[in-house]
């Protein structure tokens, strides 16, 4: 099979063809209006599959298709949003050559357009599918599987890229071509508008037992999900969708230039792309993993439910998300099960069982969260609770009171500014076979407060499920510091690991916040806990780890 990628050196059509690079029955030519780029790109390449340049204009195709002859053209060019009254000429002539079409588009109005073409594709036997990309094509997945047990009513969704992802000037130039623009969408049952960029939410994106995301601000963008998803989901009557990009003080000018232009009726943001190209690309730092989310609120039974599908993405593993949809779709014509013919948005092009199984050898995990219920541990772990052994169980279910009891090894940091810190907090001194206990009382809003009693020296603290930014976080609390708290299962140990805190509710910077490794396991029938606490400048204030049998049953919870 031979392949035509239109863009094929840019972002989205670069990483498409590394996603087919393995197959050796392909030929992917790297097409695009820079032979030079295109000749630089298949030169660094060494893959099973053919890579061969080519020049080539969207604009003026007739005679490329009909010199090479491609099964397949596939758009990742852009951005579509500005492609003007010749909007579909890539599309036009691929019919016209009797050549099979898919785009990455993200443009809502583009994407609804190409079914003026299905009686042509039709009648030449050829499938044509628009925006096949993680918009609208997973989104659609997700909400399709949430569909089976709830009727949806309002939708939010977003994607949070790696810092470390790239952004495309092409990405740049449609979105900030729509920024502080009428973004249409349906709202409360009602075709209306929103600013594009404008409007903005928070989420945490946290698969249930993952090291979550840091808690994220997304900005309305214009998608081709706002007119797809009402169409194959009529009784959704509100549909947000989001990106997310850090860092986040740069987010945050871009809200406001796209605001400025709203308010002051200011003229395109578009000739700022190469200055944003050249800042975003620059200005690399913070984790590199990105993420997704799609929330649905609706009815279950007559009764009021949320479901929200959340996926990690580690790594170069995130980039690819957006290509894969299209890779699959080569593979499975590759394979003589090609999409059946007619020009459509490929909203329905894949199942959400079909993105599993393209996460699965990949650093990508997904889960699914429905409302909290029951104590702030399982609240924050979500199903992943149900995979904690049993006597972790028990001790995260502590009801009204609890009491355990064991013995403790306790090294102390050495140097007086430890010492201070350690004072601060109650930490215990230091010793061999320290007897400890800790007790807990749950009150009626679910906050536990934890006392642990070292050897007559006594440390209290308090524990709750997070809000806000401290969303799907363990918020600990000694005195005015509150620590966010992230709980993440491996290997049968529940990692305890501080995300962010704050000091009488102002955030404090993350490169002062302390660290160190902790973790709870079952062993041999024995609950088992390891707890380390160091300082950036100051160093380890104390390590304490032992074991902990229950002395006490648990009362009934106090909520009930």
């Amino acid at each position: 099979m031979k392949l035509l990628i239109l863009g094929g050196y840019g972002v989205f059509g670069g990483r498409l063809a590394q996603l087919l690079a393995d197959e050796p029955r392909l030929t992917i030519l790297i097409a695009g209006r820079d032979l030079a780029r295109a000749q630089a790109f298949c030169a660094a390449w060494t893959v099973a599959a053919r890579v061969e340049p080519l020049q080539a204009d969207r604009a003026a195709l007739a005679g490329v298709l009909a010199l090479h002859r491609p099964d397949i053209l596939v758009d990742a060019s852009g951005p579509f949003q500005a492609y003007g009254a010749a909007r579909y000429a890539a599309l036009e002539a691929a019919i016209a050559a009797g050549v099979n079409y898919l785009d990455l588009a993200d443009g809502a109005e583009f994407v609804a357009g190409v079914g003026a073409f299905d009686d042509a594709a039709r009648a030449t036997g050829l499938f044509a599918l628009s925006g096949v990309s993680s918009f609208p094509v997973l989104t659609a997945a997700v909400l399709r599987e949430i569909a089976k047990t709830m009727q949806i009513t309002h939708v939010r969704g977003g994607i949070a890229p790696s810092p470390y992802a790239g952004v495309g000037m092409n990405v740049l130039r449609a979105v900030l071509g729509y920024a502080g623009s009428p973004v249409a969408l349906r709202l409360n049952g009602q075709a209306t508008t929103c600013t594009g960029l404008g409007d903005t939410m928070r989420m945490t994106i946290a698969p249930p037992g993952e090291l979550p995301l840091r808690n994220t601000l997304f900005s309305l963008v214009e998608v081709p999900d706002l007119q797809a998803i009402p169409a194959v989901l009529p009784g959704v009557q509100s549909l947000w969708m989001g990106a997310g990009p850090v860092p986040e003080f740069l987010h945050r000018l871009l809200i406001a230039l796209a605001r400025a232009r709203a308010l002051l009726h200011l003229p395109s943001l578009r000739p700022l792309a190469p200055l944003a190209h050249f800042v975003l690309n620059a200005l690399k730092y913070g984790e590199h993993r990105g993420g997704m989310f799609v929330q649905a609120d609706g009815l279950r039974d007559g009764q009021p439910v949320q479901r929200t599908w959340h996926m990690l993405a580690e790594g170069e593993d995130g980039p690819l998300i957006p290509s894969m949809a299209c890779a699959d779709l080569v593979r499975r014509a590759l394979a003589g099960d090609p999409p059946p013919p007619g020009a459509r948005p490929g909203i329905d092009a894949l199942s959400l069982a079909d993105y599993a199984a393209m996460f699965a050898p990949r650093a990508i995990v997904s889960g699914w969260r429905e409302g909290p219920t029951g104590p702030i541990y399982q609240q924050v772990l979500g199903d992943a609770f149900a995979t904690l052994p049993p006597l972790m169980q028990r001790l995260h279910q502590p009801g009204a009171v609890a009491h355990w009891q064991g013995r403790a090894q306790v090294t102390r940091g050495k140097g007086r500014l430890a010492g201070m810190v350690a004072a601060l907090f109650g930490f215990p001194e230091g010793g061999q076979d320290v007897p400890v206990s800790v007790r807990f009382r749950t009150d009626a809003a679910g906050v536990e407060t934890w006392q642990r009693n070292f050897a007559g020296r006594i440390m209290v603290s308090t524990q709750e499920a997070g809000q806000g930014r401290f969303a799907h976080l363990i918020v600990e609390r000694f005195g005015p510091f509150a620590f966010g708290l992230a709980l993440v299962l491996r290997e049968g140990r529940l990692y305890v690991i501080p995300r962010r805190w704050a000091f009488f509710g102002l955030p404090m910077p993350r490169a002062l916040m302390p660290r160190g490794e902790s973790y709870e396991a079952e062993v041999a029938g024995t609950f088992r806990f390891h707890v380390e606490i160091t300082l950036p400048l100051i160093g380890s204030v104390v390590r304490y780890e032992g074991a902990l049998q229950q002395v006490q049953t648990a009362e009934p919870n106090a909520k009930g």
